[in-house]
């Protein structure tokens, strides 16, 4: 997908699906969109690889997670693709996206 870098979207739902590995990692959360329909979202991340550099694991992330994601949108409107830029989730404050080197490339 082509993503719109210049515009932000901030979500906060909960992980129904973690996809640990390469060439993308992609994580699945249902959350309300701009109007309060919860939708499922798909937010592609970094590859396994890349990831495990930064500390994250297959592990790290488990099905009903609640997070908060900001992130880049699809260009395509209505399709709730994302493109992930910080993460949190809210139960311990576990975070990715906010120290040096906590990019996708």
């Amino acid at each position: 997908a082509q993503y719109d870098t210049s515009k932000q979207v901030k979500i906060e739902g909960t992980l129904v699906q973690f996809q640990f590995r390469n060439p993308h990692t992609f994580i699945h959360v249902e959350a309300p969109d701009d109007k309060g329909q919860v939708q499922r979202w798909s937010i592609e991340w970094g590859g396994a690889g890349q990831l495990t550099g930064q500390g994250v694991t297959r592990t790290t992330l488990k099905y009903g997670d609640t997070v908060i994601i900001t992130a880049s949108p699809s260009r395509t409107p209505n399709d709730h693709k994302l493109h992930m830029l910080t993460l949190r989730r809210t139960s311990d404050g576990f975070g990715w996206g906010t120290r040096a080197g906590e990019v996708v490339d």
